[in-house]
């Protein structure tokens, strides 16, 4: 198996727009030129405010994270969940049981873990809409450039 995935025509980066990986994963988008969206929560809000017109996404009806987090794992064909440690907790231990309830599959990535693991798990899975997932950035500082890293190194644009 190659080390970096290439898109298929319609890939699509989802994730709903909170700081940290989430913003990593439609930041990275932008700047390549792929599709993108996803699912935020009623009022676009998120803990560094409101989030940006510039990022294509559809509000909830509720406020509430977990919705989001739910529609997103719902509307993709797999997630990458970024952290910066080997447990899963939070909102990404929640992404990962929406995963297992909506048997979507997910790659719970983390220092330590070659971006090749990402390219193969896409290629295997054959993803077209990706949901990027993860810690905030004040919970777990420096996610953010792990996540755009990651996804530069292993998917090929």
């Amino acid at each position: 198996m190659d080390d970096q995935y290439v898109m298929n025509e319609g890939f699509k980066v989802i994730s709903g727009g909170q700081s940290g990986a989430d913003l990593a994963g439609l930041d990275w988008a932008i700047r390549n030129c792929v599709p993108h969206g996803g699912w935020c929560p009623k009022g676009r809000k998120s803990e560094d405010g409101s989030i940006g017109a510039e990022y294509q996404l559809s509000e909830t009806p509720e406020s509430n994270y977990l919705q989001r987090t739910e529609w997103n794992v719902r509307d993709s064909d797999a997630t990458l969940i970024f952290t910066l440690s080997d447990k899963l907790d939070g909102g990404s231990k929640k992404t990962a049981e929406f995963c297992t309830k909506l048997g979507k599959p997910y790659l719970h990535f983390r220092p330590g873990v070659h971006p090749k693991f990402i390219a193969r798990f896409l290629a295997r899975h054959r993803v077209k809409v990706l949901n990027v997932a993860g810690k905030r950035e004040s919970s777990a500082p420096g996610v953010y450039r792990l996540t755009v890293d990651a996804l530069t190194q292993a998917i090929s644009c």
